[in-house]
């Protein structure tokens, strides 16, 4: 049985496929099974999938004859066929260096109840330009999964691209079924949900790759308004189940006010009215749109200037 399981979830990113699963064949660290999947992809996906179907690493080709409609419904039929004792969600339009797995392998098996293994992650354009970059001020250390949630997904989200992390496959089972009524923010739900069970490793090595261009699923989700939705929906939850104080849900909530007042102008009429409605049932008392509009106003007027 192989050690770990990486799963390609893809959804019509046929350019980015041989470069996403050369960096997952060369990996220093070798025990592991690839398990391709694609969600009915209109592009020529399958044709470059089908190039792998028999090498040695790939255990599984799963293709889809209908669109699921949800990336967290296909992560939850490849972790089904999954074989590994962790899980690699290895999004099909990024890339890594070398040394990914060897890398977060050592720091989950550190700790029997480490359940969460990260490293740092360039953010890349199309060009190769590079947008931003995570970092940690320490090279490896494990903290406990409460205080992770409390200190690395509220303010800001740590994990903010699944193929910076493997994880225990044994716990999928207990996460909520609501992960699957997710369309853009189940990621981060997820690992919510998983840091409740143990403990995290992170490592400050940047090792990942995550791709931002105009068919990834984040950017689709700003242009709607609906991640702002599913994002305060999080954030409630994580308050309602005291995972976070009062302060950390305010800041949390005060930044995802910000972030969606600079696009409010451009997102769905429809959308925009469910944002506003929640935005303005905020769960704590603390919260003043008397304060948060003005700063608001001011970020986007600064943003305009630069």
């Amino acid at each position: 049985m192989p050690r770990i399981s990486v799963i390609v979830p893809n959804f019509n990113h046929a350019k980015y496929l041989e470069q996403r699963i050369e960096s997952i064949l060369s990996q220093t660290y070798q025990d592991f099974e690839l398990i391709l999947m694609d969600d009915c992809s209109t592009d020529d996906s399958r044709k470059v999938l089908e190039q792998y179907r028999n090498h040695p690493k790939v255990t599984q080709l799963i293709f889809n004859e209908q669109n699921s409609g949800s990336t967290f419904k296909q992560w939850k039929k490849g972790v089904n066929a999954a074989q590994g004792i962790y899980v690699w969600i290895a999004e099909s339009d990024d890339w890594c260096e070398p040394t990914l797995l060897e890398t977060l392998v050592a720091g989950i098996e550190k700790d029997k109840d480490t359940v969460i293994s990260y490293c740092q992650s360039y953010c890349v354009n199309d060009q190769h330009d590079i947008i931003f970059q995570s970092n940690h001020r320490v090279l490896s250390e494990t903290v406990d999964g409460n205080q992770f949630i409390q200190n690395y997904l509220s303010v800001p989200v740590a994990i903010f691209n699944a193929s910076m992390a493997i994880w225990r496959k044994d716990k999928f089972e207990q996460i909520p079924e609501e992960l699957t009524t997710f369309r853009f923010c189940g990621d981060w739900f997820f690992w919510i949900q998983l840091s409740r069970f143990g403990k995290v490793h992170i490592s400050g090595k940047i090792l990942n790759y995550f791709r931002k261009h105009g068919n990834d699923v984040s950017g689709k989700a700003y242009q709607s308004g609906l991640n702002f939705v599913e994002e305060l929906r999080i954030l409630n939850m994580m308050y309602i189940d005291q995972l976070i104080t009062e302060r950390q849900y305010y800041r949390a909530y005060k930044k995802k006010f910000i972030d969606y007042w600079q696009v409010k102008d451009t997102i769905d009429r429809t959308n925009k009215a469910a944002v506003k409605k929640l935005f303005n049932n905020s769960l704590s008392t603390k919260t003043s749109m008397l304060k948060l509009v003005p700063i608001a106003i001011w970020k986007k007027f600064k943003r305009k200037k630069k």
